[in-house]
């Protein structure tokens, strides 16, 4: 049986460039959307294996007419760091994915796989802009599957160096006296990319299974306060790279307004799929900083 065609947003992404490198190593066809300024690092070797569009440059609906797509997973976003306006997130997560969304109205797409969040639409810019297109999925799941994935805190190798981890990392390298943090009492469940990216792939396999509008919380299962991840991560630094100064000054900045102390993850409707996580947290330490060795 020949393997759906699927069209990818955000493939020089984190998750993305995950997704496309297990993608085109299981040998399914893979249409890539892409602006002529993306940075191609992460993809540099699989990027003759695809088909890509650069957006800003061809209509949408080329991509859509020019390939027989059968399946669209989008991982395109934008988080909003470093105090991006408004209207730059709502255009990347909100009118963008409705564009992707249209376009599989139109030509008859079977499934929309949608990259979510875990986190609560109320926190900031970033989760209100992923709550609000979710809800457009619903409206339209009527006529595209949609299967939604709830992501909780991914990490992994070659992340975006602005995120929380790898700056963490950073610190630990430039051997700083010390880093402010808030006492780290929340828990989040760190999962491993590799993780979220097989939950994709063990869904995209039984789309045949689902209901027209489908959630998956995608998480371990397991919740871990950021103070103890931390400890952790200094650990396993210091016994690859020796001893360091840097002190984890917990405590030494509030937190956040509408700081969310604990999440709700259930994974059992994804487990029942066949999915299980591989990738423990300290584990995944020890793999993020064989980047830095």
């Amino acid at each position: 049986m020949n393997k759906p065609t699927i069209l990818l947003t955000g493939g020089t992404g984190f998750l993305g460039s995950k997704l496309l490198e297990t993608l085109v190593g299981q040998d399914y066809p893979v249409v890539l959307l892409k602006r002529t300024t993306s940075k191609l690092w992460r993809i540099d070797h699989l990027i003759k294996h695809v088909k890509s569009y650069d957006i800003d440059k061809i209509p949408l609906d080329k991509a859509f007419e020019e390939q027989k797509i059968d399946m669209v997973i989008h991982t395109a976003c934008e988080y909003g760091r470093n105090d991006k306006p408004i209207q730059q997130i709502v255009e990347s997560n909100i009118l963008f994915g409705l564009k992707v969304l249209d376009a599989c109205l139109k030509y008859n797409i079977k499934t929309f796989f949608n990259t979510d969040t875990l986190l609560p639409s109320n926190l900031n810019a970033y989760t209100l802009s992923k709550k609000q297109f979710v809800e457009w999925l619903k409206i339209k799941s009527n006529k595209v599957q949609v299967v939604n994935l709830k992501i909780e805190l991914m990490y992994g190798i070659k992340d975006d160096s602005t995120k929380f981890i790898p700056w963490v990392i950073s610190q630990l390298k430039k051997n700083v006296p010390k880093i402010k943090l808030t006492t780290g009492e929340q828990k989040r469940d760190f999962i491993y990319v590799e993780d979220v990216v097989s939950a994709f792939m063990t869904i995209l396999k039984k789309t045949s299974d689902l209901q027209k509008y489908n959630e998956f919380d995608v998480g371990t299962g397991q919740l871990i306060e950021v103070k103890v991840f931390l400890e952790y991560l200094r650990k396993i630094y210091t016994s690859n790279f020796g001893t360091i100064k840097t002190k984890l000054a917990f405590g030494e900045i509030p937190y956040r307004q509408q700081e969310i102390m604990t999440v709700e993850v259930d994974n059992k409707p994804l487990i029942d799929l066949g999915w299980s996580p591989k990738m423990d947290v300290q584990q995944g330490l020890k793999e993020i900083l064989k980047e830095y060795i």
